[in-house]
């Protein structure tokens, strides 16, 4: 049998946190936070199921959720979205794969941005499309547009962005959007905008989304994650922000993958939303966290890159070791008890700039205990 992904291995996510298990080390590499979510919102979920909520959602989402987030994005971003654009999936992962899978066709070629979330290389592979990718600044995550309007070609068919960040925690500015907007006009060119750590983003900044852009908002796909914004990744629930010919293709994919997804937990959420201090204290809440992360950190050997958004806080060790990213990821571990994420991993040619990201979504205590072991190399 001839395989598909010939290239694909085991995520780098899955082998640092059986790394970690198998060292008892305390887990800063995979993205999840080690606090529970709220009561309530575990409450309102058994009250749909002792409801009998508990068969098959329709197909796009359940009205109500979807209802609640077109006015949450209209009262966040002053977009006016209808509920018909919008359709509720299993998690922001398969959102991308239905998005890219409605859009690419074999022979397309899709611009993406290393380091990526490793989901984007794989799906746009699966369906014969041709991955050009372009490395952000190693040093500042920046996207050099300089570039992407060379790349940008009469076969481009799709440019894949993420803000916040994932890896590095950089975040999209104004100016980056309409930069966008300026090198796809006119074009048969779409955007896929992911955007699950929305709600985390940090110093005073605002989140840039896609959908606030007039003209992108035409022939763009949002992806956004209720398990990113609800510490409830367990959960798999995300959703995707559309315009109604993009909507249609996607619900296509989309029914043939999971058809519905749970839904008890979509009714549960609908009411959660309905009251915004349910998220809106998400960008101090985390950024608390990145800064006791940071003044943890500030003895050691490890240089902090500036971190804008999401959970994630990048490290250089530059100064510390000649070892490659990965292997000095697995000799923290096992000889100091803190697993941390590579980012090689995360570039297409295995760019190694000799930095790691550590996961700041925990308790106090594990980020002092995690830092002073980091502090002792």
């Amino acid at each position: 049998m001839t395989s598909k992904l010939p290239n694909a291995q085991t995520s780098i996510f899955a082998v640092m946190s059986k790394m970690a298990n198998e060292n008892n080390a305390i887990n800063l590499a995979q993205g999840f936070p080690d606090f529970d979510v709220a009561p309530d919102l575990i409450d309102r979920i058994h009250h749909y199921m002792q409801q009998g909520w508990n068969q098959y959602a329709p197909m796009p989402g359940v009205p109500a959720l979807r209802e609640v987030i077109a006015k949450k994005i209209d009262s966040t971003y002053h977009v006016d979205v209808s509920p018909d654009e919008v359709t509720i999936t299993s998690g922001a992962t398969q959102a991308l794969f239905a998005a890219i899978t409605a859009i690419v066709h074999a022979g397309d070629e899709v611009i993406f941005f290393d380091p990526a979330y490793d989901s984007y290389l794989p799906t746009i592979q699966l369906c014969g499309g041709i991955p050009i990718n372009i490395n952000l600044d190693k040093k500042d995550f920046f996207i050099p547009w300089k570039e992407v309007e060379q790349k940008i070609t009469n076969r481009t068919k799709l440019i894949i962005i993420n803000t916040p960040h994932n890896p590095s925690g950089a975040i999209l500015s104004a100016d980056d959007i309409q930069e966008l907007a300026r090198l796809t006009r006119d074009k048969e060119i779409y955007v896929i905008s992911d955007e699950v750590y929305e709600h985390l983003i940090y110093d005073g900044a605002e989140h840039c989304s896609v959908l606030k852009n007039e003209e992108l908002r035409k022939k763009s796909v949002a992806i956004y994650s209720f398990g990113k914004t609800f510490h409830a990744t367990g959960w798999k629930m995300g959703y995707t922000v559309a315009p109604g010919f993009l909507t249609d293709e996607i619900r296509k994919i989309h029914q043939f993958m999971v058809f519905s997804v749970n839904t008890a937990t979509q009714c549960a959420l609908a009411d959660y939303l309905k009251e915004p201090n349910n998220y809106n204290y998400l960008p101090d809440f985390f950024q608390k966290k990145r800064d006791m992360l940071l003044a943890f950190m500030e003895p050691s050997r490890f240089e902090p890159i500036k971190c804008h958004g999401t959970y994630f806080q990048t490290y250089s060790y530059a100064g510390i070791s000649d070892l490659p990213d990965r292997e000095m990821a697995e000799w923290i571990t096992k000889t100091h008890g803190v697993a941390s994420i590579p980012l090689s991993p995360f570039y297409t040619d295995g760019s190694d700039n000799k930095q790691i990201r550590l996961c700041f979504a925990k308790g106090e205590e594990t980020l002092r205990q995690a830092a002073k072991k980091l502090c002792q190399i």
